[in-house]
């Protein structure tokens, strides 16, 4: 590719390279979406709060170096940029991880939809429990993530909210359907 991510402000720097991402497609670390005194909005990600986030990440790192440092890139390898080659031991990737890790843009489930004492929204008609005529239709509805990009969900679920309030018949998630 001719530019890199920096971790430096999220700028692309020019040069030749090649870069894998790792991240956690599937993690167990919960926030929190809450108000303050003054009712301003509080979001914490809480990441890498459960150990297994982070072991996910450090392994992911090793095996990219494992994949970068075979025969056909001797060719093309220069010098790795990040984490960096004092990058080595699992408590200096999870220093590295814990100073510059980012969320990939898809954060989700914030207004998980459900019927248990965690749940904001109903699953049928995606209305705010205790609120009338408020329904909340995007990725925070989601009990738990997907293992990719959250477009084509918030999509289906954009969808599926403005047939339920045309029609007044269909419901969320379609009785044929398993699981979101």
């Amino acid at each position: 590719m001719p530019g890199y991510r920096s971790h430096r402000g999220r700028l692309f720097e020019w040069g030749h390279g090649y870069a894998i991402h790792t991240c956690v497609l599937r993690p167990e670390s919960r926030g929190t979406v809450t108000l303050d005194a003054q009712k301003n909005l509080c979001i914490d990600f809480n990441c890498l709060s459960h150990p297994r986030d982070a072991q996910v990440l450090i392994e992911g790192i090793k095996l990219a170096r494992q994949i970068l440092a075979q025969p056909e890139f001797d060719a093309f390898r220069g010098k790795e940029m990040l984490p960096g080659s004092e990058f080595h031991s699992d408590e200096a990737l999870l220093k590295y991880i814990q100073n510059y890790g980012a969320t990939v843009f898809h954060p989700a489930g914030t207004c998980k939809m459900g019927s248990d004492a965690m749940s904001v929204v109903d699953p049928a008609t995606l209305k705010v429990w205790g609120i009338d005529n408020l329904r909340i239709a995007d990725v925070s509805i989601m009990p738990s993530l997907i293992s990719g990009n959250t477009n084509a969900a918030a999509i289906m679920i954009g969808e599926r909210v403005a047939a339920t309030i045309i029609n007044h018949t269909i419901t969320f998630p379609p009785a044929d359907s398993q699981a979101l």
